[in-house]
C-alpha cells in the first residue's frame, strides 16, 4: 500500500453551505474552508507548487537558503513546506504580525527577520530583495511567480467547479498577492464565462492582514486587472464584525480577511438573486487570538 505524504493533501478543502448567515433572495453562500490544509491557510498551495516547480526546473536544490517576503500566511506555508523538502527559509515580514504567525514559522524551523511596522510589507519586499541581490539566499517570489496563480488554477478552481457542480455563478476573495483570484478566476471563466469574478480591497486607512490596495509601485506582476469583474473595498469593522460572525454564528474560526469576504459575499447576494456565491476562507482563526478581535475583554 502506497501512503500519502504531507504534499498529498494539500488541497482537497470542504466547501460548505452557510446555515445561520443568510443571504437572502433564494441566494446560497458556500465557504471553502482553507483553513483545513495543513499549515492552515489557502497558501498551503502556491508554497507547496512554487518549491516543487522550482525544484523540478533545478532553479533550487535541497539544502538551499530560500527568501522570501510575507505578512503571515505564505511564510507559514513556505516554512512548512521548506521543512518537508530540505530547504532553510528566511523570512521577511512586518513586525506588526501576530505572535502566533510568527511562533508558527519558528516551529518549522524558519529564521524571521523583521521590517519595521510603518514601513509594512513595502519595506519587506525591499529588504528581501536586497538580501537576494547580496546573495544570501534565493527568491521564490510569490507577488511575480505564475506558479502562484497556477497553484489555484489546477486545484481550487477546479475544486470549487466540482464541489458545485458548475452551478457557482459568483466567486469572492480578499486580493493579497492576487495569486488565489487569477487562478481560480482563469479556471472558471474557462468553465463558464458567466461568473462573476469579484475581488476585495480595504477601505482606505483600513488594515486588514491578507487584503492589500498595493502602491502602483508594488502592483503583483501576477496580477491582470482583466480577471476580476467587480471590486468591492471592505473597511476594517466590516471585516472584523463579519469574522466574529462566523465564528458565533457558523462555528467557523477564520481570520480577518475571510470576516471580509463574508462581507464581500453577503453585499453581493443583496444585489443579485438564485445566486451560488463561493466565497474564501483564508485561514484558522486560532492565529489571530492574541490581538484580542475575538474576545477583548478576556
Amino acid at each position: 500500500m502506497e501512503y500519502p505524504t504531507l504534499e498529498d493533501i494539500v488541497g482537497h478543502t470542504p466547501l460548505v453551505r452557510l446555515q445561520r448567515i443568510s443571504a437572502g433572495r433564494n441566494n446560497t453562500l458556500l465557504a471553502k474552508l482553507e483553513g483545513n490544509n495543513p499549515a492552515g491557510s489557502v497558501k498551503d498551495r502556491p508554497a507547496m507548487t512554487m518549491l516543487a516547480e522550482a525544484q523540478a526546473r533545478g532553479d533550487i536544490t535541497p539544502g538551499d537558503t530560500l527568501i522570501e517576503a510575507t505578512s503571515g500566511n505564505t511564510g507559514i506555508a513556505l516554512a512548512m513546506a521548506a521543512a518537508t523538502k530540505g530547504y532553510r527559509m528566511v523570512l521577511v515580514m512586518p513586525e506588526s504580525a501576530s505572535r502566533e504567525r510568527k511562533q508558527a514559522m519558528a516551529a518549522y524551523g524558519a529564521t524571521l527577520v523583521s521590517a519595521s511596522r510603518e514601513g509594512g510589507m513595502e519595506e519587506a519586499r525591499d529588504m528581501a530583495d536586497a538580501m537576494i541581490a547580496r546573495g544570501e539566499g534565493k527568491p521564490l517570489d510569490q507577488f511575480a511567480n505564475p506558479d502562484n496563480p497556477l497553484a489555484h488554477y489546477r486545484t481550487t478552481g477546479a475544486e470549487i467547479w466540482q464541489q458545485t457542480g458548475g452551478n457557482i455563478t459568483h466567486f469572492v476573495s480578499s486580493m493579497g498577492t492576487t495569486g488565489t483570484i487569477m487562478g481560480v478566476s482563469r479556471y472558471l471563466k474557462e468553465h463558464r464565462a458567466e461568473v462573476e469574478i469579484v475581488g476585495l480591497q480595504p477601505e482606505d486607512g483600513a488594515s486588514i492582514a491578507g487584503i492589500r490596495r498595493w502602491p502602483e509601485a508594488y502592483l503583483p506582476g501576477i496580477f491582470d486587472a482583466s480577471r476580476v469583474d467587480t471590486l468591492l473595498d471592505i473597511g476594517q469593522a466590516e471585516a472584523e464584525d463579519n469574522m466574529r460572525r462566523l465564528a458565533r454564528e457558523e462555528g467557523i474560526l477564520a481570520g480577518v480577511s475571510s470576516g471580509g469576504s463574508l462581507a464581500g459575499a453577503l453585499r453581493i447576494a443583496e444585489q443579485v438573486e438564485n445566486a451560488v456565491i463561493v466565497f474564501i476562507v483564508c485561514d484558522r482563526g486560532d492565529r489571530y487570538l492574541s490581538t484580542g478581535l475575538y474576545a477583548p475583554e478576556v
